[in-house]
């Protein structure tokens, strides 16, 4: 081995010093999804899994319900292989049905009930689904395309089938009687009435999945930005729950996870449901998320860990309320979005004056590693950085285009591999074989399409998509840099920067930018926020064009959408 390589051996382990060498060298069993939570579960039955709307459910009637759900599926012909879609919000239904699909062998097909009815379709056809379990609010554009698919039976959930008994009658005479339903048939079948078909079924039904099996679709843009099924397998969860335990060591059976983010996406279904249900902890469940009332749901349930997009901690600093008594928080952590600075250090003041010792961590990931492979937390904590790997995970920076690996401090694309890297794009083998690529080291690294660096300590800095630079006049110019000065000038509360189109500059940078309560963008604020850019910008990064708004778009997970940004201005 020559110099160079014992080098470039020492450079890959330096995230070992954060961790003992048992836990970087993590082991991850060769079982299914959910044999690694039943088996962890066997140590806390009567520990509460689920918390909805006051409803809880232990975790051994959790895995009695797991399995009606999975005798159900099997009477109705479900089989190893099969594609099952679930479009549900966080309701114990769409938990259940996905364990239980684990346990049989079938895909679970991730959705989101607020998808349109075209894109229902696509995904339903993509996946060849053969069933489908949806919140019964998605009838109305269901019935519209169901049979242009192979679905050939469709388990209807309503919001109330786990609602204490007087809420779910409240809930039934006043939201459920303005929603349209099927009657029942051979094509749609209640889920009550799906689950006592368990008891018809005498045959075998659990199945011993490996875990390098696929296991899930979950959907994400891919490298394009057009509509890809991301297939992940037993294992990439199964990783996840074993390095979980590692970097949160200090959750304890029956803590309770607020579990806000959703499960057709890798950040809810992975790090906020399988994660803290292998580690004995409560989900409070949340189907429908309203920013006004986040403190009221924080005073009443008191969660210990906190998971969440950066807007979602925006509405807590909203709600002005510091009489919340956040003191028993242990974990709070931002990922699905990069936490600018500013927010960042105004997070960590709300905590504060709540009385909690907690700073939020920035994690960091993508639904291609199942959303989460790096945090902020601990002796790999720095402001502003996406920390360190997920023990067993390694990062590297290379130039964009390229395997070749650059040196500490240096912008370039980071690439990851890792035990939670995804088995593959579905049916699409080149954008596969684009971002999975087997470097020199013999390793399969995915290349993200995300622009960062490493410095000397391992800490690893997130930057931007590497299609959000704009290139004006030559320079590089990053949309994060600009958007973070704007967010440090006092009347500022929110500022996202795309580019848009030039005559000889081809590119330049705008602003859309919403300000706090009690500003106005009167002549005098807007002058103030331009000289701040002029006093903290490079000249070729301050934005062309300033644009004041309320609000800014959201994706359907809540970050800025900024392709709609982009859309709006070509419109204008």
């Amino acid at each position: 081995m020559s110099i160079f390589d014992i080098i470039k051996k020492k450079e890959n382990n330096r995230w070992e010093k954060y961790y003992t060498k048992a836990e970087w060298n993590i082991n991850v069993p060769d079982v299914s999804i959910y044999n690694y939570m039943s088996n962890k579960a066997n140590n806390y039955l009567d520990t509460i899994a689920f918390n909805y709307f006051g409803k809880t459910i232990k975790y051994k009637e959790l895995l009695k319900q797991i399995d009606m759900c999975a005798m159900a599926f099997r009477s109705q012909g479900v089989r190893v292989g099969d594609v099952v879609t679930i479009c549900m919000p966080n309701t114990p239904e769409g938990i259940i049905c996905f364990y239980a699909l684990n346990k049989i062998g079938a895909i679970s097909n991730m959705i989101h009930p607020l998808s349109g009815e075209q894109e229902i379709k696509m995904y339903l056809n993509s996946t060849n689904s053969v069933m489908l379990v949806m919140i019964d609010v998605c009838y109305e554009k269901i019935k519209n395309i169901i049979k242009e698919t192979n679905v050939y039976k469709t388990i209807v959930v309503s919001a109330s089938d786990s609602m204490p008994f007087w809420l779910g009658l409240g809930y039934s005479f006043t939201q459920g009687l303005k929603i349209e339903k099927p009657r029942k048939s051979t094509e749609y079948i209640y889920y009550k009435d799906f689950l006592l078909k368990s008891y018809n079924y005498h045959g075998n039904y659990a199945v011993e999945m490996k875990k390098d099996d696929p296991a899930v679709i979950l959907h994400s843009g891919g490298t394009t930005g057009n509509p890809k099924g991301i297939v992940l397998s037993n294992g990439n969860f199964n990783s996840l729950a074993v390095q979980s335990r590692i970097v949160f060591k200090r959750v304890e059976i029956g803590d309770r996870c607020l579990t806000i983010m959703p499960i057709f996406h890798g950040f809810g279904l992975g790090v906020s449901v399988h994660c803290p249900l292998s580690l004995g902890a409560t989900c409070i469940l949340v189907p429908q998320f309203d920013s006004r009332k986040f403190d009221k749901l924080l005073k009443k349930y008191k969660p210990n860990v906190l998971l969440g997009v950066p807007t979602l901690y925006e509405a807590l600093i909203k709600t002005n309320n510091t009489d919340l008594d956040l003191s028993i928080l242990k974990y709070v952590i931002s990922g699905g979005d990069s936490l600018s600075n500013s927010l960042e250090r105004r997070i960590n003041v709300f905590l504060a004056e709540c009385g909690s010792n907690e700073k939020i961590n920035q994690g960091y990931g993508m639904t291609e590693c199942l959303a989460s492979v790096s945090l902020s937390y601990d002796k790999g904590s720095r402001e502003g950085s996406i920390g360190i790997p997920f023990p067993g995970s390694y990062f590297k920076i290379v130039k964009p285009g390229t395997q070749e690996e650059l040196p500490i401090d240096r912008d370039g694309e980071i690439c990851i591999s890792g035990p939670t890297v995804m088995l593959g794009y579905l049916d699409n083998e080149k954008e596969t074989n684009e971002v999975l690529q087997i470097h020199k080291d013999g390793k399969v690294w995915l290349h993200t399409g995300d622009i960062g660096l490493i410095d000397k300590d391992g800490i690893i800095y997130y930057r931007q998509r590497l299609k959000r630079m704009i290139v004006t006049s030559g320079y590089n110019v990053y949309p994060s840099r600009i958007e973070e000065v704007i967010e440090e000038h006092e009347a500022v509360l929110k500022c996202s920067v795309v580019g848009i189109p030039h005559p000889y500059k081809l590119e330049v940078p705008k602003a859309y930018i919403v300000l706090k309560n009690g500003y106005s963008p009167t002549l005098s604020v807007k002058s103030s926020i331009k000289k701040h850019c002029e006093k903290n910008l490079a000249k070729y990064s301050i934005p062309y064009e300033f644009e004041f708004r309320k609000s800014l778009p959201k994706t359907l997970i809540g970050k800025v959408d900024i392709n709609k940004l982009k859309e709006e201005n070509e419109e204008e």
